[in-house]
């Protein structure tokens, strides 16, 4: 029973080899249905199984003269043809994402890259906000204000103590401390 599918699939080859397109029809609809299904268990995506279908019957039309039933049953030929073409097809699409990948990680380097802070950056910057929060909160109402205007506002000792009304040293002496504390504070969250 083997040997008349056999007979048929390589009198459909012969015409083939002979530039037969009718033949070559024949043949696809005998051996479409399961050569779609050996693509598609190669390459795992209907489309691209439907481009290797298609890309076997181009080579078939092709390598057909060269065929020998004396080599391969013509279903086995068949067979590795479309499996041969599917393997082609899975290459050139890894191929294709790779050149994509790294024309992403190129775009994405050159817009990533300069002086602007990264996720990390950010994630340090709000961690160490936090904690300088918590350590401003641990001192006297005075010093916090001293400090919060010396760095925030950007003003002098001599500024401050005008502003604050407060004598010189008076002001030195609370942000030398408020810093002190701040330092030991802050060392505790690093």
């Amino acid at each position: 029973m083997q040997d008349e599918p056999d007979a048929q699939l390589m009198g459909l080859l012969d015409r083939v080899a002979r530039r037969d397109e009718a033949a070559l029809k024949a043949l696809y609809d005998m051996t479409s249905g399961k050569l779609y299904g050996l693509s598609l268990r190669v390459v795992r995506n209907n489309e691209w199984a439907e481009d290797a279908l298609q890309d076997t019957f181009l080579q078939i039309w092709r390598t057909a003269p060269d065929y020998r039933a004396t080599l391969s049953p013509p279903m086995a030929w068949l067979g590795l043809i479309v499996r041969s073409r599917s393997l082609d097809l899975l290459r050139r699409r890894k191929a294709e994402r790779e050149h994509l990948t790294d024309e992403i990680d190129d775009t994405m380097a050159d817009t990533l890259a300069g002086d602007s802070p990264n996720p990390m950056d950010t994630s340090l910057a709000s961690q160490q906000a936090w904690a300088l929060h918590q350590c401003l909160g641990k001192l006297e109402n005075k010093q916090r204000e001293v400090v919060s205007l010396a760095y925030l506002r950007d003003l002098s000792h001599g500024e401050l103590a005008t502003q604050l009304k407060l004598p010189l040293g008076t002001v030195k002496t609370w942000i030398r401390r408020g810093l002190d504390q701040l330092r030991n504070c802050m060392a505790r969250y690093a």
